[in-house]
């Protein structure tokens, strides 16, 4: 019975492993921003580090490399306060959020293309054509804003005031 007990026991001091934890979360959490926002994909940022950290934190005691699952419970506890806590806080500090949460950058204004944030992307022409094309848009000059959203899509809103946010399925061939 004391081995079944021992596996609860915590093997770092409670401290380190909630610093170790919120220290990893945060900074997780800002590296990426370097990465550009078309590379965020569908999932928003905070997501992927929730899934990719609570993975890790739990693998331990799942694995039984830690002899504790305490060690792991708490950092995912702590991983969550984390995210919650950063979520709260750009909630009530726009400054905050503006740092922390990403925010969509024009893409194309009336027709022209913003070749600085497609270079800062690696977006090439093409690409953002192919995007385009999903949207129903064949030129560019049919749009008059489109937007680089933080999950890596692209809105786009057509000259007229027509939003086309949902792509448009190709047709089948």
């Amino acid at each position: 019975m004391s081995d079944l007990m021992e596996m609860f026991v915590l093997d770092a001091p409670l401290a380190e492993t909630v610093v170790r934890g919120a220290v990893v979360y945060l900074a997780l959490l800002f590296m990426p921003r370097a990465a550009g926002q078309r590379e965020s994909g569908g999932l928003g940022l905070t997501d992927v580090l929730i899934v990719v950290l609570v993975a890790q934190a739990v693998s331990g005691g799942l694995g039984g490399g830690s002899r504790s699952v305490t060690d792991g419970l708490v950092l995912v506890a702590t991983i969550l306060v984390c995210s919650l806590a950063v979520d709260a806080a750009a909630y009530r500090f726009p400054r905050f959020a503006a740092v922390v949460k990403a925010r969509p950058r024009p893409l194309i204004r009336d027709g022209r293309l913003n070749r600085p944030l497609m270079r800062r992307e690696f977006m090439s022409t093409e690409e953002v054509l192919s995007r385009l094309r999903l949207h129903g848009v064949h030129d560019p000059a049919q749009v008059h804003l489109a937007y680089l959203e933080p999950n890596g899509m692209i809105s786009v809103l057509r000259r007229g005031g027509e939003e086309t946010d949902t792509p448009v399925r190709p047709p089948a061939e």
